[in-house]
């Protein structure tokens, strides 16, 4: 059996906006002295006249894209998730949010899979910050061709955009012929009956994999890939829970506030169902390997089987 390949969305991203600048003459992309990180330096290289680095200035850059929004442009402003969604959050919110302006913004680095930088920029709260702010559309996407589709997607979409990158290599798990993204739409990976798997981001995959694992114990997980956390796609989730029963969320994230606090907040409304989620659990990360991380954390699929066995 070949190996599955791996990428890392934060190079979707600076891939895709490269690709989207060749017929997007309005795509204009704003980093924080961090191009080399975030990969925005691949569109850098292209077109390098609508490329701006504001400095290490995070809140200074979010105003300045909301000024070239309101010339009819559309900026891509990118950093690390800590600084965009935490140091920049009342700029993010008051000269974004609030007139609701057509700013995209690219957080890379996200969650504990930061690896070796540790707590300080392992960001497991930036979904539950974003998802306060009124008319904040959150994607979060799985793999490489989810990525590049929610990148241009984003773009296409009229209204602010927080979109979610890691730093970690994951598998590819989207690159079929009938794949489709939309804005606020999940997607079924593997059907089941037992329990319903809801995951996103980097724990798609790990997800798919427990899936297999528990199938072998004569458990059958359906697995559903949330990208859009907000607008959260209510009729799906709803649909698994009166179908299996039993939900669990899957998200390199804190437990509260995000994919898991969306989830249950649909369900206590409007389907009550037993439920657990997998994250992080009210704790800050540490520094170390990524992939070590991971499983200390029970995040990686191992992980995942583990905990939905002993909710069983």
């Amino acid at each position: 059996m070949s190996e599955v390949k791996k990428i890392a969305t934060r190079d979707s991203y600076g891939n895709a906006l490269a690709e989207l600048g060749k017929e997007a003459d309005n795509l204009v992309v704003l980093d924080a002295d961090l191009a080399a990180a975030t990969k925005t330096g691949v569109f850098q290289k292209a077109f390098p006249d609508r490329h701006i680095d504001c400095g290490i200035a995070e809140s200074n850059m979010m105003g300045i894209a909301a000024g070239i929004a309101s010339t009819g442009k559309v900026p891509f402003v990118s950093t690390f998730a800590m600084f965009a969604a935490g140091r920049a959050f009342e700029q993010v919110r008051n000269s974004i949010g609030y007139p609701h302006l057509n700013v995209k913004i690219g957080a890379t680095h996200a969650g504990i899979s930061v690896g070796e930088d540790g707590a300080s920029h392992q960001c497991n709260e930036d979904i539950a910050l974003m998802r306060v702010i009124p008319g904040m559309t959150i994607i979060n996407p799985s793999d490489d061709v989810e990525a590049k589709a929610a990148v241009k997607a984003a773009y296409a979409y009229e209204g602010p955009v927080y979109l979610r990158f890691g730093r970690l290599a994951v598998p590819v798990i989207n690159d079929h012929a009938d794949y489709k993204f939309e804005i606020g739409k999940g997607v079924t990976l593997r059907d089941g009956s037992d329990m319903t798997l809801i995951a996103t981001g980097l724990c798609v995959s790990g997800a798919l994999e427990a899936a297999e694992k528990l199938a072998a114990d004569g458990i059958d997980a359906r697995v559903i890939n949330i990208h859009t956390i907000k607008p959260i796609d209510e009729e799906l989730i709803i649909k698994a829970a009166q179908e299996t029963g039993k939900i669990v969320t899957v998200e390199e994230h804190s437990v509260i506030g995000g994919l898991g606090g969306a989830v249950a907040e649909v369900l206590s409304e409007k389907c009550p169902t037993k439920m657990l989620r997998i994250g992080m659990e009210d704790v800050f990360g540490e520094s170390g390997p990524a992939v070590q991380l991971l499983e200390k954390y029970g995040l990686d699929a191992e992980g995942i089987y583990k905990k939905v066995k002993a909710f069983q």
